[in-house]
């Protein structure tokens, strides 16, 4: 499989995994911020789609420069190794509401 591909199967799961969460979280915080079952499922879902965007080429993410794909991997690992350290769901709940749309927007003009 050629790099382009294997991108375009990153970027397509990258953004199932937003619509997943959009559809998890919609717009109640008091609900997210409540329910752990929520939470876990919306964390889960967050690292496995920052996953697929550490495997996407330096040359597809450099057509999207705007978007800071470090702090992605940086954020992945926060999910996955500060979980006893104490999540901060209000920095998730931001992340949510703020930074997917705009990571989304990212990735649609990547799958053209």
């Amino acid at each position: 499989m050629t790099e382009t591909g294997r991108d375009q199967i990153y970027v397509a799961h990258m953004l199932e995994c937003i619509q997943r969460v959009e559809r998890y979280v919609g717009t109640d915080k008091d609900q997210f911020l409540t329910n752990t079952l929520l939470q876990d499922a919306v964390m889960r879902v967050l690292q496995v789609m920052a996953e697929s965007g550490q495997r996407l080429s330096s040359d597809i993410k450099s057509t999207q420069n705007q978007i800071d794909w470090r702090a992605i991997a940086g954020f992945r690992n926060i999910l996955v190794h500060d979980y006893l350290g104490g999540i901060d769901l209000e920095l998730i709940w931001v992340t949510v509401q703020q930074d997917l749309p705009v990571l989304k927007n990212a990735l649609l003009k990547m799958s053209a």
